[in-house]
């Protein structure tokens, strides 16, 4: 009998035990759930307020500057009297720092990220590189405006021309188009190069014949992206001298320049209302712009992706 009662309080323990684990795990899940729904509900109400914020930043701006968009902003230079300023000259040197930024940094930075990837041997060299220009990629803009000023105005006397301007800026989105560039070419299924190796494609055929066009949605995104971020930089072409009253338009790579933020920038720092005013016209111009780029890159991603990677 004494065994028998052993056995029914031993039961009786374990099932208490049992009980008590439940009702603590029971707590635990609730404690947790409480813990999710709240910092979901913390995400929310961020971008909610970010949104907001976002929304009223850019009403203010249209409101301000929607009635001075007009065909004469766009046709006259700069001026003294904002009733007559333009931004012809800042449209004029945007375009070009556009065009000579894409020039030297697009053929730089891919050929970089094929070598890394496709060509150069696994090594400590290699991965020394890779980390700097991963730090290079998050360097403040200023920075290297602060070496296109040493290098390219002072150094190579370049003065504060459209190509000292422009190196600058390729500089800048250098890294960016290395690292997307990359990240698109590692996304290539490793499939697809055994496939053409094993109907005797030569290693440039494999590369420049099925890597590249599979990865080139990515590769065209990442440079556009790059590219719209090298148009709305304003500290490194201060940095370098770049001109804020410009009454002409650039002719050749060595003339001087002003752009879009930098206009935007000169009409925003004068007391007068309109010159503020002028700026929210600008700024418009420039939202469009980028938007466009950015809508262009999307567009382009749709339209060459040839392979669901």
């Amino acid at each position: 009998m004494k065994k028998t009662d052993d056995s029914l309080t031993s039961i009786i323990e374990l099932g208490t035990d049992d009980e008590h684990a439940s009702v603590v795990n029971s707590k635990r899940m609730v404690k947790r759930k409480f813990y999710d729904k709240l910092f979901y509900r913390l995400c929310q109400s961020t971008i909610i307020l970010a949104l907001i914020i976002l929304v009223v930043l850019i009403a203010h701006i249209l409101i301000s500057g929607l009635s001075w968009l007009s065909i004469d902003f766009f046709t006259n230079f700069t001026s003294r009297f904002a009733e007559q300023a333009g931004i012809k000259a800042a449209i004029a040197g945007s375009m070009w720092v556009l065009f000579l930024t894409a020039s030297f940094a697009i053929p730089l930075g891919v050929s970089a990220a094929i070598f890394l990837e496709e060509y150069a041997p696994k090594s400590k060299w290699v991965e020394w590189v890779q980390i700097n220009i991963g730090n290079l990629a998050g360097m403040p803009s200023i920075v290297y405006g602060l070496v296109g000023l040493t290098v390219f105005v002072r150094y190579l006397n370049f003065e504060r021309s459209l190509l000292a301007g422009s190196l600058t800026l390729a500089l800048l989105v250098l890294p960016i188009i290395i690292i997307s560039s990359q990240e698109a070419i590692k996304a290539v299924p490793l499939s697809l190069r055994e496939a053409a190796y094993a109907l005797g494609a030569r290693k440039w055929q494999v590369v420049f014949l099925q890597v590249l066009p599979a990865a080139l949605p990515g590769i065209l995104t990442g440079v556009i992206l790059s590219v719209s971020r090298a148009i709305g930089e304003t500290a490194p072409l201060i940095v370098i001298g770049a001109l804020s009253f410009v009454a002409f338009t650039p002719g050749s790579i060595w003339d001087e320049f002003t752009v879009l933020p930098i206009q935007i920038y000169n009409w925003a720092s004068k007391p007068q209302v309109e010159f503020h005013q002028l700026a929210a016209a600008a700024i418009i111009v420039l939202l469009v712009l980028l938007f466009a780029m950015n809508f262009l890159a999307i567009y382009l991603r749709q339209k060459y992706q040839r392979y669901k990677l």
